[in-house]
């Protein structure tokens, strides 16, 4: 039974403490979720993607599927606002991602003018492993962009406009550095010839592979209506089984790909991307092991987060 018939929610601006908004007979089974729409009623412009709101200022944002009469208010709820700018659905920030990296290196690969010397233009480079690094590189983010439109499948949240042009700025410039030195007219090929190109090829290959197994798998689990509901696990396909071992094998074959394009290319700037791409995805895949050890108590004892045995 609910605490009163009807609640009252005011919400105010958390500077200034001046009101922006005071909604009555609000629903005491109303969601968070709802309170933004009848504040976008008031406010056109913060529509609720873009709202963000807290019973303290400095508190945590509640989540949209929180309802009112089980936070701890009164029969008049007071909340603050704040505006988390323009935002955009996930699938238009992965295209923009990864159109982005795919279309940079082309430029460089094709040597357009004004990139290098004049005498280079429309050129092309002797050593087989240059083109074959443009073909993996762009087999690459095909195949994301190919996960974004027909595979992943994304919750109705967003990412600040601010926070994609920094992701783009990321992808887009790595991609444009590494791309210049791969490229280059004076790059030179490996130091162990085919056979460095061929090993690093075969794991390039096999760990893309893994990834797109990975991701299908989960979106399968998520395609069930279980997939926050039910602990991720090997099936029939070779290239799950690491989910024995790690949480988050996506990423394990991720890193695995970019080790073999390392190899593939030796070249220093991809080494580095690679680098700062494994930290990040250590990053989202520990929060991710510690989510599911909170969320299953019977969460297999052996698997770690990204690295099996070890990390």
């Amino acid at each position: 039974m609910s605490r009163a018939a009807f609640f009252e929610v005011e919400i105010l601006d958390p500077k200034t403490k001046a009101q922006l908004c005071f909604l009555d007979k609000v629903e005491p089974h109303a969601t968070v979720a709802e309170i933004k729409c009848l504040l976008h009623k008031c406010y056109p412009k913060w529509y609720p993607a873009r709202q963000a709101l807290k019973l303290d200022p400095k508190g945590k944002t509640l989540k949209d599927d929180e309802i009112l009469e089980n936070l701890p208010v009164g029969t008049t709820a007071t909340m603050y606002f704040k505006d988390l700018g323009p935002q955009l659905g996930w699938t238009m920030v992965f295209l923009a991602e990864y159109i982005g990296p795919l279309f940079i290196y082309l430029l460089f690969y094709f040597r357009l003018p004004y990139i290098y010397s004049p005498k280079y233009t429309f050129t092309s480079s002797p050593y087989p492993v240059v083109p074959l690094a443009c073909l993996c590189h762009s087999f690459h983010y095909v195949k994301r962009l190919i996960e974004t439109i027909f595979v992943h499948r994304f919750s109705h949240g967003t990412m600040p406009l601010r926070s994609m042009v920094k992701n783009c700025l990321y992808y887009w410039g790595f991609a444009a550095w590494l791309a210049y030195y791969i490229n280059h007219p004076l790059y030179t090929p490996p130091s162990y010839g085919n056979r460095q190109i061929y090993y690093a090829l075969i794991l390039f290959l096999l760990c893309e592979a893994g990834n797109f197994s990975i991701n299908l798998a989960l979106n399968n689990l998520k395609s069930d209506g279980m997939g926050s509901g039910k602990i991720p696990c090997p099936t029939r396909n070779p290239f799950t089984w690491l989910f024995f071992f790690v949480s988050c094998p996506n990423y394990t074959y991720e890193v695995g790909a970019w080790i073999g394009f390392t190899f593939m290319t030796q070249c220093v700037p991809v080494a580095l991307f690679t680098l700062v791409g494994f930290i990040q995805m250590t990053i989202w895949a520990r929060g991710k092991h510690k989510m599911y050890l909170r969320q299953f108590k019977d969460y297999p004892a052996l698997r770690m987060a990204i690295i099996p045995l070890f990390l």
